[in-house]
């Protein structure tokens, strides 16, 4: 069975890059994005089974993200993070993110909310 694949769609490449190296150290497959459009050419581009987002991006929001991961009829799992504290997370939810954390990230909380939306009953089936 392969390992489940995450999308990171991140700006900031110091949180993408913590975020991916976790991740693969949990043994998901990983790809990265810097914005909304690279995170939609790697979504097209390989198979992936959860998205994690930022909401706040430049050239393309997570907001939008989330709308065009939703319109492809795609069950794709969706977790939104942001820093900011408005009315977007609600939209969120309404568009398609099944869970939204806030920054700075509760990375334990982060890995069990990945593994209860890909339906692993422990980490190590990741691998």
């Amino acid at each position: 069975m392969r390992p489940a694949a995450i999308l990171i769609i991140e700006d900031y490449a110091s949180v993408r890059t913590m975020l991916a190296q976790l991740l693969a150290d949990v043994g998901y497959r990983i790809y990265v994005a810097a914005n909304g459009r690279q995170g939609l050419e790697q979504f097209r581009a390989y198979p992936v089974d959860l998205v994690l987002t930022d909401l706040e991006m430049p050239e393309m929001n997570g907001l939008d993200v989330i709308k065009e991961l939703t319109r492809t009829g795609l069950d794709v799992k969706i977790i939104a993070m942001t820093g900011v504290d408005s009315g977007e997370l609600e939209k969120a939810k309404l568009y398609g993110a099944r869970q939204i954390f806030p920054k700075p990230l509760d990375l334990r909380a982060l890995l069990h909310a990945i593994q209860y939306e890909l339906g692993q009953t422990n980490l190590e089936q990741a691998s």
